[in-house]
């Protein structure tokens, strides 16, 4: 019988309707080299904003052949998809970017949709849940939903990359934050130095 700590090489993958979907982008690619399934759904909002600041129909364009094959994408109204359920066994969650919205409602316990019922999901079977919100500035009661998530379990990543490593474009910005996503999910990543390596 597998243990709940062992990988199951599944992993599911949310864009909601936040500005940032070069950090989705990013993070999908290396998704795809460590994972052999990745579950990707987006809300409505996310898939325009995938539209308007990558110029592509389906995020998928950005990948090879060979990750596209890794990647199923859910309709973000069926909750009789796989993740959906606890007794269907993946790695955890990651919704980058989230929407202050979504952590709205993850924080509330409200399952209304795929993204919010796999954060349930996720929270009660103690899997890893990653929030890789996008919003600035922050009012009293995103900040309170930020502690409520991080109370629960889960893992409250911003968007902020830094500068130590000295980027030189967008997607060196992108990169840093899919290595830092990909630390908290246990794996290793070359896309950016390790601090020291840089003479930081």
């Amino acid at each position: 019988m597998k243990l709940p700590s062992e990988p199951t090489g599944r992993l599911a993958v949310a864009i909601t309707g936040a500005s940032g979907a070069i950090y989705a982008a990013s993070f999908l690619r290396l998704a795809c080299e460590r994972y052999s399934t990745v579950y990707l759904t987006l809300s409505e909002t996310g898939e325009q904003i995938v539209q308007e600041e990558l110029g592509v129909a389906d995020i998928r364009e950005l990948l090879s052949e060979h990750a596209r094959e890794k990647v199923k994408v859910l309709d973000p109204r069926d909750l009789w998809s796989p993740p959906a359920s606890g007794s269907h066994e993946y790695d955890g969650l990651v919704v980058v970017p989230c929407s202050v919205g979504t952590l709205g409602r993850i924080a509330a316990g409200v399952s209304d949709d795929l993204v919010t019922r796999c954060a349930d999901v996720c929270l009660k079977e103690r899997r890893k849940l990653i929030l890789v919100v996008r919003e600035t500035p922050l009012n009293l009661i995103q900040i309170r939903n930020m502690a409520t998530v991080t109370e629960a379990g889960g893992v409250v990543l911003p968007a902020c990359p830094a500068f130590y490593q000295k980027p030189s474009s967008l997607e060196d910005l992108a990169n840093f934050i899919a290595a830092r996503i990909a630390r908290q999910l246990g794996l290793r990543s070359e896309l950016v130095p390790e601090w020291g390596e840089t003479g930081g």
